[in-house]
């Protein structure tokens, strides 16, 4: 037989013996196209009723309260010979905060009040002894003691008015923060003006802007917690202390204080929770409760399947969230896998965790 017709032989015998395996043992690729019973890991939680603080959260930053700031003034003319304070400096009780100097006019007046003070007191004097030497009448000791309280009168009300003194130190009435000084070295100023403007130590709220609908959920002695949006934010608990009736017409928001227990800076912002009521529902971790185009919804076990539940959403916190709908309480909740899930989809649960002791 020749070579080539030997080879060709060999060559469909093998074929033929590849169809005939191929025909016993179907292929790796059959195997793939069959469908599998897929399900979706996931896990679960129970159904429970309770209830969670109803909030309200609005923002706003911390400025005085309406009794806690004061305009100090020196109801006389004169001039500001130095400052020895700086807006946003804090100061204690009885610190210096400036040095003013009468104008002349004030100077001119105060030495008159006094110099007719001693002339009244002299004459009262005189005529009492002319009285005793009976060369005055009573009537004229009765006049000259008149003049005398009238000009004792005057005097006393000039000094506490001006201070009477030509040099003064202006002192802070309490503890506090400079919050401006309107006025400069050198500077005359009229009777009356502000000097200096001054925070007290615990004088400040945070006031923050509530919606004009939401008006009517807020209302003194309501409990509230407030936290920094600044580089270091911290939570610190507060009282609602005012709720505003009108516009704010920067904000067209509804100002509103909170009372902070705890040290705050003038000036930085905050986001504050006010609680205005509690509520009750199904309460459950926020990530079992989805959306989409029909509104929340979560999913329920019944044995291996998942169960689509349409909810409300009443409210909640950060971890926690309160729905309202038709859940049965003897069916468990999807917390985690749940965005993977269709109604009737095929589930199996998650093994629980168990503490391990290290060896």
């Amino acid at each position: 037989m020749r070579p080539l017709a030997r080879y060709t032989t060999l060559f469909c015998a093998a074929g033929l013996c590849t169809v005939l395996l191929l025909a016993q043992h179907p292929s790796a690729a059959d195997d793939d196209a069959k469908p599998a019973d897929s399900s979706v890991l996931v896990e679960t939680r129970p159904a429970t009723q309770g209830e969670l603080p109803e909030r309200l959260v609005a923002y706003g930053s911390a400025e005085p309260a309406a009794d806690g700031r004061m305009t100090l003034s020196i109801p006389a003319e004169g001039r500001v010979t130095r400052l020895l304070v700086t807006a946003g400096e804090a100061v204690h009780r009885g610190q210096a905060l400036l040095e003013f100097h009468l104008s002349a006019a004030a100077t001119s007046a105060l030495a008159q009040a006094r110099s007719a003070l001693r002339v009244a007191r002299e004459e009262q004097t005189r005529t009492a002894r002319l009285l005793e030497q009976q060369l005055a009448t009573r009537d004229q000791k009765a006049q000259a003691d008149k003049a005398a309280g009238d000009a004792q009168a005057a005097l006393y009300a000039l000094e506490r008015e001006n201070g009477g003194k030509v040099e003064q130190t202006l002192t802070a009435p309490f503890d506090g923060v400079i919050d401006t000084i309107p006025v400069a070295q050198g500077e005359r100023v009229a009777a009356g003006a502000a000097l200096a403007t001054l925070v007290r130590h615990n004088g400040l709220v945070v006031t923050v802007g509530i919606e004009p609908a939401d008006v009517g959920r807020v209302h003194p002695q309501e409990h509230a917690d407030v936290a920094s949006l600044g580089a270091s934010p911290r939570r610190l608990p507060g009282t609602v202390v005012r709720v505003d009736h009108t516009l704010n017409p920067r904000t067209r928001l509804v100002d509103t204080d909170i009372a902070v227990d705890g040290d705050v800076l003038q000036g930085d912002a905050f986001q504050a929770r006010i609680e205005t009521g509690r509520l009750k529902g199904w309460v459950l971790p926020r990530a079992a409760v989805l959306d989409d185009e029909a509104g929340p919804y979560l999913f329920q076990l019944d044995g291996t399947k998942a169960v689509r539940v349409g909810v409300q959403r009443l409210g909640g916190d950060d971890h926690s969230v309160v729905v309202s709908g038709p859940l049965d309480p003897r069916r468990e909740v999807v917390v985690v896998g749940n965005y993977q899930l269709e109604d009737g989809a095929s589930v199996r649960k998650a093994a629980a965790t168990r503490a391990t002791t290290p060896p």
